[in-house]
């Protein structure tokens, strides 16, 4: 019997109910979910992550959907999702991926997973990195002072 391997990618800075419900809701396409973390340098079309590549890790990897967590490849997005070799690759609903660019890109490189959009979460105005870092800096401001 084979596995029916998910891939999920993300920057998952600052992490929120967003990308666990992006997460869960990969995993429930298949029986294994893996998860390619962002390398730092590789995150060049939103702000640089807060957290470092590591720590940002470390976090998904402990989340409850998740199967296996490992880092993309700093040179090639595409080389884990060759040896992962997944049937079905996730995207969030705001990440920059044109769907049909990719596909055609999977294609090239002989790799047949099928591309799907996760939805939005629907609960709270906080399932963003960039609106809790902007509330964080709204109600703390300068003030470096009080519990950390």
């Amino acid at each position: 019997m084979s596995c029916r391997r998910v891939v999920a990618t993300g920057t998952f800075d600052v992490l929120h109910p967003g990308h666990c419900f992006y997460l869960a809701e990969s995993k429930k396409l298949g029986d294994e979910l893996w998860v390619i973390v962002a390398r730092d340098a590789n995150v060049k079309h939103k702000p640089h992550p807060i957290i470092p590549e590591e720590q940002r890790l470390y976090m998904v990897a402990a989340l409850k959907p998740v199967d296996h967590a490992i880092l993309g490849d700093k040179t090639d997005m595409f080389r884990p999702i060759e040896e992962i070799n997944p049937v079905v690759i996730t995207i969030g609903f705001n990440q920059y991926f044109d769907e049909a660019k990719l596909r055609g890109q999977l294609q090239e490189r002989g790799l047949n997973a099928n591309v799907v959009r996760i939805g939005k979460y629907g609960n709270g105005d906080l399932a963003s990195s960039r609106l809790i870092v902007q509330r964080i800096v709204e109600k703390r401001g300068g003030n470096q002072s009080g519990p950390g």
